[in-house]
């Protein structure tokens, strides 16, 4: 069975930080991303990496946020510094499927085949 859990959200003011996680099971998977979703806006994919470690980011977040891992823990995560109010959504972690990262060259974009429950970021100013 498949679980992606994340946890570490929570409200902070503008200019903190916060470190959301996402201990995942039952999964091997090569691309992992960190997703946004704020009421009444589309969902952003914010970081996506590989098992290599190669990253990526949305314009929205590069240079204050950081996408990490532990393969041995089987842990995704995201560090996320000098928030910003429109940083304040729901943050969900989710897997691509295993073929994505070679057929596209990349882990950001596609589908996404498995998902958190997701955990909440608010920024207040």
């Amino acid at each position: 069975q498949v679980q992606l859990v994340e946890s570490g959200g929570g409200s902070v003011q503008a200019g903190g930080s916060l470190r959301v996680s996402c201990a995942t099971s039952g999964y091997t998977y090569t691309c992992m991303s960190w997703f946004r979703q704020a009421p009444r806006k589309e969902r952003e994919e914010v970081a996506a990496i590989d098992t290599a470690g190669m990253f990526s980011y949305a314009v929205s977040v590069e240079g204050r946020f950081t996408i990490s891992q532990d393969i041995t823990k089987n842990i995704l995560y995201l560090q996320m510094n000098s928030l910003k109010p429109e940083d304040t959504a729901m943050y969900y972690c989710a897997a691509k499927p295993l073929g994505w990262a070679a057929a596209s060259g990349r882990c950001s974009g596609g589908e996404s085949n498995y998902w958190g429950q997701g955990t909440q970021v608010t920024v207040s100013s």
